[in-house]
């Protein structure tokens, strides 16, 4: 037995030894501790995703899997809790990425099985110049989810390559906004074309209807007696036959168009809704800019003389979870100026996970920016401050103003 065997025999004893752990794998049996089918073809292994740097967790995470996939597999795992919202979800998602457990190569298979087709032809690949080649095939295809799971775990993906494909991936983001725009332009237009041809489908179908009865009503001309055989009934005659036969693949042609201008018109629509969610979210954003600004001329319109009087968190203990370490003097001198005491934590940069709850247990009310701040950290806020009874504020971002606004506030 090598040396890898020996490890996923003793990290699967040590599992066994625990109901937690025991439920897991009786629950996934499918989970095969031995050695990966790569090593045992001697051939070099594809990259877990806990082996990718830490930067690259939350793209693949939001890229790679959609939110119903990562929430079904937060629910086997028994770590889903109702009512989470997908950004919650996304962060636990994002916190199991790193870690090499049950739970970590459960998200790995989630993926892989997700994309087994890109994996597969990914691994013809023999160098990284294949590889950039069957990744920008991908890009213009518009096939990215598929492409950047297997372009970052393929054993032959330069550095160059990697960062390539994420930074595609993270400006993807910001041009799909920007296409949603255009598309809003495009609604109107779209709604009249598919008036007219409703329309249109009307008449014709009337017409149809109008020469069917007539048809149907003419007379037949009495034979002449030189005639041995009957005339053919007019409703069958070649030449209503063939109008009515062009009028009814006129109709089926006009059908099918009107079908595809419907479903596109509903593409647009959703996009439609979509941008009109994101100007909601851009209007929130401003009001609270708009709210942080207020606050800032407030402060320094106040003369020193009257500041004491204007203490309205006079003896309040606040807790700063995250930011930028060279803003913390600013922040702390912030609190004093309005008559309160502040308390730092870094997220677990440098200070100790451990002393995060004790930190919460010491304070009346917990801010963190999520704009700088780790998911772990910000979860364990959450956790602790819920346990303790103990009021959190989620900051816009890790501005000094927006420190100030939610003092004022």
């Amino acid at each position: 037995m090598n040396q890898m065997n020996r490890l996923n025999v003793l990290s699967g004893a040590a599992l066994s030894g625990t109901d937690a752990a025991s439920g897991i794998l009786g629950a996934f049996p499918f989970m095969d501790l031995d050695t990966p089918p790569e090593l045992a073809a001697g051939k070099a292994a594809r990259k877990k995703i806990w082996d990718l740097p830490g930067m690259y967790h939350c793209s693949v995470v939001g890229t790679c899997l959609s939110t119903a996939e990562l929430r079904k597999l937060l629910g086997k795992l028994g770590m889903g809790e109702a009512g989470e919202s997908d950004h919650e979800l996304h962060g636990r998602g994002v916190g199991l990425a790193s870690r090499r457990d049950i739970a970590g190569k459960l998200l790995n298979k989630a993926l892989d099985d997700r994309h087994q087709a890109a994996i597969k032809r990914y691994g013809r690949a023999k160098c990284a110049a294949e590889l950039a080649l069957l990744w920008r095939e991908d890009v213009k295809s518009g096939d990215i989810p598929g492409g950047y799971w297997a372009v970052l775990t393929h054993p032959s993906a330069s550095y160059e390559l990697s960062r390539e494909a994420f930074g595609y991936v993270h400006m993807l983001s910001h041009l799909v906004g920007a296409a949603n725009r255009a598309d809003i332009r495009r609604l109107q237009q779209l709604e009249q074309d598919n008036a007219a041809l409703r329309e249109k489908t009307a008449r014709q179908e009337a017409k149809i209807r109008e020469m069917a009865l007539a048809a149907a009503a003419a007379p037949r001309p009495e034979p002449p007696d030189f005639f041995a055989r009957e005339t053919p009934d007019v409703a069958e005659s070649p030449g209503i036959s063939g109008v009515i036969e062009e009028l009814r693949r006129q109709l089926a042609a006009e059908t099918g168009r009107r079908a595809a201008v419907e479903a596109r018109l509903a593409r647009v629509e959703a996009s439609g809704r979509a941008a009109a969610a994101e100007c909601r979210r851009l209007s929130a954003a401003n009001a609270a800019l708009q709210s942080e600004i207020d606050a800032v001329e407030r402060g320094f319109g106040a003369v020193p003389e009257a500041l004491p009087a204007a203490r309205a968190v006079d003896g309040l203990t606040v807790l700063y979870v995250g930011g930028r370490p060279t803003q913390v003097p600013h922040l702390r001198q912030a609190a004093q100026a309005r008559g309160a005491s502040l308390l730092h934590h870094d997220g677990g940069i440098e200070d100790s996970g451990a002393t995060l709850a004790g930190l919460v247990n010491r304070a009346d009310v917990v801010m963190f920016p999520v704009d700088c701040v780790s998911h772990a950290a910000a979860g364990t806020v959450k956790r602790a401050c819920r346990h303790a009874g103990k009021t959190f504020l989620p900051l816009r971002s890790a501005a000094v103003t927006s420190f100030i606004a939610a003092l004022s506030a």
